[in-house]
């Protein structure tokens, strides 16, 4: 592929993973206003992942084999089942302000899994780790998880294992192109589907327009488009990289839960925020450096 075009799609991709993954977080709080968390999150991936896998199908895309779908089906439940899901799942007493937050961390936790695979952690990692665990200690102490400790576990372990899969991904058997997101988003709908029938939800009896005005935007922009857009990143770029939407993403959706959903940002969060960011900006700097 050409430099300028392969360029011009990894800066797609970016914006994509950007403002429409940072959107996705108003949307899943309208959504789990009618369905059920594990329901909501199991429908948008499965849905997603059945129209995907046609489409590639129809184009001529191979079946995946075997150790393909082994591979797609360990990412697809440590990203879109365990981490997508928990956040859904989470959203019902926090704000997506907050929820977005706590992802922000997920290139420290890239960092520390990345060593798994040989990666070294320098100094400068190290403090940006302790930076980044600092402020997620603010957002507790005196945020909206204060008092909520499980809350507060449950987001950490979102982004630990989002970070998890999106780092072993890269050592993982995968379908090629699009087709390795079809069955990642296939993988993780349905295990999402089970935890539902599992933990008892049920169709919701009114759904209200905006609930599927949500769901809809979560198939189309944040699983067709913004999903699939980060899993170009992850193979084309180091998952740290296309982990830097989350120095955007809790911006994003500060921005559209105050103005759509009147949500309030504590003077105490924001602090954390910047702090969360200035250990993100740390790691993401230190291993830039290393690789000039």
């Amino acid at each position: 592929m050409p430099k300028t075009r392969q360029t011009l799609l990894i800066a797609g991709a970016l914006f994509c993973t950007y403002f429409i993954w940072g959107s996705t977080y108003l949307a899943i709080r309208f959504g789990i206003e009618s369905f059920p968390p594990f329901m909501m999150a199991g429908v948008r991936f499965t849905v997603a992942g059945v129209i995907l896998y046609a489409v590639m199908r129809y184009l001529g895309a191979p079946n995946p084999n075997r150790q393909q779908w082994i591979g797609a089906g360990i990412v697809g439940l440590l990203l879109p089942a365990l981490g997508n899901g928990t956040v859904c799942y989470v959203q019902q007493t926090v704000s997506s302000s907050v929820a977005a937050l706590s992802i922000a961390t997920a290139p420290i936790w890239m960092a520390v899994f990345s060593s798994l695979w040989g990666h070294k952690i320098i100094a400068r990692e190290w403090l940006g780790i302790a930076i980044g665990l600092a402020g997620i200690v603010l957002l507790n102490l005196g945020g909206s998880f204060s008092g909520d400790s499980m809350s507060a576990f449950l987001l950490i372990f979102a982004a630990a294992s989002w970070s998890f899969g999106s780092v072993w991904s890269k050592h993982l058997e995968m379908p090629q192109g699009l087709m390795a997101s079809a069955a990642q988003m296939l993988a993780g709908g349905v295990a999402l589907l089970i935890a539902s029938a599992v933990t008892g939800e049920t169709w919701p009896q009114t759904i209200s327009a905006k609930s599927w005005g949500a769901m809809l935007f979560q198939i189309v922009l944040g699983s067709l488009v913004a999903y699939s857009a980060y899993q170009y990143l992850l193979h084309t770029v180091r998952p740290l990289v296309a982990s830097s939407n989350t120095f955007v993403n809790p911006m994003v959706a500060f921005a559209v839960g105050i103005y759509f959903a009147g949500e309030h940002v504590t003077t105490s969060e924001l602090i954390a925020l910047a702090v969360i960011l200035v250990g993100v900006f740390l790691v993401l700097s230190a291993t830039q450096q290393k690789e000039i």
